[in-house]
């Protein structure tokens, strides 16, 4: 997909105070003044996409043309078409010349999105271009030379597809020349509140609704929670909000129960479940240690056995909690 630059589509959704990711932010634009390769790491979700639309926005090429392929997204045998090119008559199925990836993107950039899932063949070629700045599209005869800046990304551990074989390590090197790691959203201090609030206000406007009110006591609900989909899975959960509850006063017990986990399971091995808000550990231990008390009717040795610990432990715990 080939794109100008448009004013409308921006990296302001890249939003955050927290110091993890203002990190990465200024060392995104710090490298955007050059043409070093980046390679941005991150789990899914957590915005690498916009991270590299930052790093074009505000380099030289600004007025070029951003480029982006899905590396996981393409059939193996259409890779090197897709990234170089054909010519009519290449292969079964080629009925007219088409412009690779790389040619569209000639002074602009190149953004490879999951660059782990090349094949190996794709890689040789894709390092043979980065080597020289010339490709040569399928079918043809000659070689082109392009300029192009490379961006990539994966959530992928790239070292491990190395030493596993599945990736080249002189590609790797190519690559990991400016490596950019987004945090993931569990680690970014302070964000979830504020893109909770970001994402409810522009979603409202988009569908037309009244936005719902995120009382304190589910932001901090919100905030407690893992977020094994980062940004994109907060996004998801804010928009269902704005659906499905629009105009109501949102807390807690208002989020039908599988919104904060959708892939976990219902329970574990031994039926018990950690709340997706979080909880105290040191309160639940209180409440069991009383609720084992009431049950053995004050007997402490029936009570550790309810809680399999010795009698001793039980005591030193009750004396730690100060529990009579």
């Amino acid at each position: 997909m080939t794109h100008a630059r448009d004013p409308m589509e921006s990296h302001a959704d890249l939003i955050g105070e927290s110091p993890a990711l203002q990190a990465v932010v200024r060392s995104a634009r710090l490298v955007a003044a050059t043409d070093a390769t980046v390679l941005i790491l991150g789990e899914s979700g957590t915005g690498k996409e916009l991270l590299a639309r930052l790093v074009h926005h505000e380099s030289r090429r600004h007025t070029g043309h951003w480029v982006t392929l899905n590396c996981a997204a393409i059939p193996v045998d259409l890779v090197e078409s897709e990234l170089f090119g054909h010519r009519r008559g290449a292969f079964t199925g080629a009925q007219a010349y088409k412009r690779g990836r790389v040619q569209q993107a000639h002074g602009g950039t190149l953004f490879l999105d999951e660059v782990a899932e090349l094949p190996l063949a794709a890689q040789g070629k894709l390092l043979r271009f980065m080597e020289n700045g010339e490709c040569q599209a399928l079918g043809a005869n000659h070689v082109e030379r392009v300029d192009v800046r490379i961006l990539a990304a994966t959530h992928q551990d790239l070292r491990a597809r190395v030493t596993a074989g599945t990736f080249r390590a002189d590609l790797f090197y190519r690559l990991h020349v400016i490596p950019l790691e987004l945090p993931p959203l569990r680690e970014r201090e302070g964000d979830v509140a504020l893109l909770a609030r970001r994402f409810c206000r522009e979603l409202a406007a988009r569908h037309r609704v009244d936005a719902p009110e995120f009382t304190p006591a589910l932001l901090k609900c919100l905030a407690a929670y893992s977020w094994p989909g980062n940004v994109r899975e907060l996004r998801n959960l804010v928009e269902r909000c704005v659906v499905l509850l629009h105009g109501q006063r949102l807390a807690p017990d208002d989020l039908p129960e599988g919104w904060l986990d959708p892939l976990s399971t219902p329970t574990t091995s031994n039926g018990w479940r950690l709340p997706s808000c979080g909880l105290s550990l040191e309160a639940l231990e209180v409440e069991l240690i009383r609720q084992a008390l009431v049950r053995s009717e004050g007997n402490r040795t029936r009570a550790a056995r309810l809680l399999g610990l010795t009698r001793d432990t039980l005591l030193y715990r009750m004396k730690k909690h100060a529990i009579a």
